[in-house]
């Protein structure tokens, strides 16, 4: 008899540990001390499996900040003091303070912490996986380029839940008046640019849902081989050559000419970016850019290592895109030795240097297949036409090295030049990037089209939210995931807000501007306003404001900065 309730015992027993330990942790202590003793050990698992694949957990970027602006250039907080939420660091105008007034995303310290804020947890998330439940629907057009080559444009036609939340709206949709939504009869169009190596990223769809929601138009940009885009030439796009991206751009405004334009990068695709604002001036058709994790120094960032999880994953991503087409190329670059590169650098210097390159002496022009490419036997020109060539210039021969290779693709090279407001969202824990002391400060302290929103977490295009609980099924879980990201926020309603201050000035000023030429001429008068003008028209002689005596320093530093578009290309 006593074995037979002793044997009850044992069999009961855990069912009432379980039962004790969930009494136990509804006490706010015990479940207080339970949470720390998860955390701490989470925290230790996570230290070894960092030291495992060589993850750096201190990046050792905060002792810069006091050094970071001189007073004035830190707009957000105020001074060069390190500050808990996104830092601004711009010039004082009044694009800049109309920003702080409005953009209620750019002044919101809510970053996540600990575990979902750690920088390679959501840089791998950004990268590799993200939320599911609402499939988008692209449509594809492939522009054929100038000197043969194909380019293809992904047009966002919608999702489910768009589609559900577009026909709500037409039922409370007023004669001239707008939609749910933001949806309008002249939406904007948002042009969106993956990373260098190419493919559509779930931070990149993300966005994506988030940009559809709120009315956009949205065209994905990818170049030439990348994304199943057919590559018909034996030219490769350079990290900044945008060539490319200027037919596209010209195209999808042709497309839809009475839109505002926007173009937002990811990650290293803001190389073909920051390189097109700059060659193409005031001759831009865009109306605004944003920056998300961008790489402004090009070389450096080739030449600074990462950990090799990351490493590794690019350099897989581009050897696969080396490979579909090793047969054609193989005439002209030596592919087994670019196959066998360890580094990004060596294997880009391999593909685009004449110095790495095969010298071949045949002077037959390449046979082009749509199924495997082109084949091989260019000449130096590449197998371009003389009149392709002429107009390419000198991207119509590979560089000679690796320097001269980033005198002409350097992204900043021609910053000077831009002419539309372009905001960059960089953090000092990117683990993809070079380290946050190394961003070039003083183009963002004198420049007043670059603003830079630093921030102290996020990864590489992370930039998580916090108090955010993951939603478990239902139909608004994409929506809440959505949310859940504040570069996005950031980008989308800074769009917002430059549209809104550039209408405002072209109120102000009194000057009608057609839809067309809206995002083509922009004038900052002395007062610091930007007021849009007709293109190559004689520059608006606007009334002097008298300045009153007690104004600042600052104050009259603003007055004597005139902003205008110098039509210099």
């Amino acid at each position: 008899m006593a074995s037979l309730v002793w044997d009850y015992v044992f069999c009961l027993l855990p069912s009432l540990l379980l039962l004790l330990l969930s009494q136990a942790l509804c006490w706010p202590r015990v479940h207080c001390w339970t949470r720390l003793a998860v955390r701490a050990a989470a925290w230790r698992l996570w230290v070894i499996i960092c030291l495992i694949l060589e993850l750096p957990l201190d990046r050792n970027t905060t002792k810069w900040t006091k050094e970071a602006g001189s007073a004035g250039t830190d707009i957000l907080s105020g001074s060069g003091q390190a500050s808990d939420g996104p830092r601004l660091i711009c010039k004082p105008t009044a694009l800049a303070k109309y920003l702080l007034r409005h953009c209620g995303s750019l002044a919101r310290p809510t970053l996540a912490s600990w575990p979902r804020g750690d920088p390679h947890l959501q840089t791998l998330s950004s990268q590799l996986w993200g939320p599911h439940g609402d499939t988008l629907q692209f449509t594809r057009d492939h522009l054929l380029l100038k000197d043969g080559g194909i380019v293809a444009l992904d047009w966002a036609v919608g999702t489910r839940l768009a589609e559900r939340r577009r026909w709500e709206g037409r039922k409370e949709h007023q004669p001239g008046g707008k939609m749910l939504g933001c949806f309008t009869a002249t939406p904007p169009v948002l042009l969106l640019i993956p990373q260098f190596w190419g493919g559509m990223t779930p931070h990149l769809k993300v966005l994506c849902h988030q940009a559809i929601r709120q009315g956009f138009y949205v065209v994905v940009f990818h170049p030439r081989g990348t994304a199943g885009c057919p590559l018909t030439t034996a030219r490769l796009t350079e990290f900044g050559d945008p060539a490319d991206l200027e037919q596209a751009v010209a195209y999808v405004h042709s497309s839809h000419p009475s839109s505002a334009l926007f173009a937002v990068s990811e990650g290293s695709g803001s190389g073909v970016l920051l390189s097109y604002l700059g060659e193409s001036g005031s001759s831009c058709s865009l109306t605004a850019a944003a920056a998300i994790s961008p790489v402004l120094l090009g070389q450096q960032w080739f030449e600074t290592a990462v950990p090799p999880i990351y490493r590794w994953g690019a350099l897989f991503k581009r050897k696969m895109q080396l490979r579909r087409y090793a047969g054609s190329f193989r005439g002209l670059l030596d592919v087994d030795q670019a196959l066998s590169c360890s580094s990004l650098r060596d294997f880009e210097e391999t593909l685009s240097c004449s110095s790495a390159q095969l010298q071949q002496t045949a002077s037959s022009p390449p046979v082009f297949s749509p199924s495997s490419g082109l084949s091989s036997g260019s000449s130096s020109l590449r197998g371009l036409s003389p009149s392709v060539a002429w107009a390419l210039g000198e991207r119509a021969y590979p560089p000679k090295d690796w320097d001269s290779y980033w005198e002409r693709n350097e992204p900043l090279r021609d910053a000077d030049e831009v002419a539309v407001p372009v905001l960059c969202i960089c953090s000092r824990d990117d683990p993809l990037l070079p380290p946050a002391s190394s961003l070039p400060l003083p183009l963002f302290q004198s420049n007043p089209y670059f603003l830079l929103a630093l921030t102290d977490g996020g990864g590489h295009c992370g930039f998580t939210l916090q108090g955010r609980d993951e939603v478990q099924g239902g139909r608004s879980g994409y929506n809440e995931a959505e949310d859940d990201n504040w570069s996005h926020n950031a980008v989308l309603e800074f769009f917002r807000v430059v549209a809104d201050f550039l209408k405002r000035e072209e109120r102000e000023s009194g000057i009608y501007m057609s839809p067309p030429d809206y995002s083509q001429a922009v004038q900052w008068s002395r007062s610091s306003n930007m007021a849009p003008t007709r293109r190559r028209r004689a520059t608006v002689v606007r009334r002097q404001r008298l300045q009153a005596p007690e104004e600042s320093t600052l104050e009259a530093e603003e007055e004597s900065f005139t902003w205008k578009r110098s039509y210099t290309r």
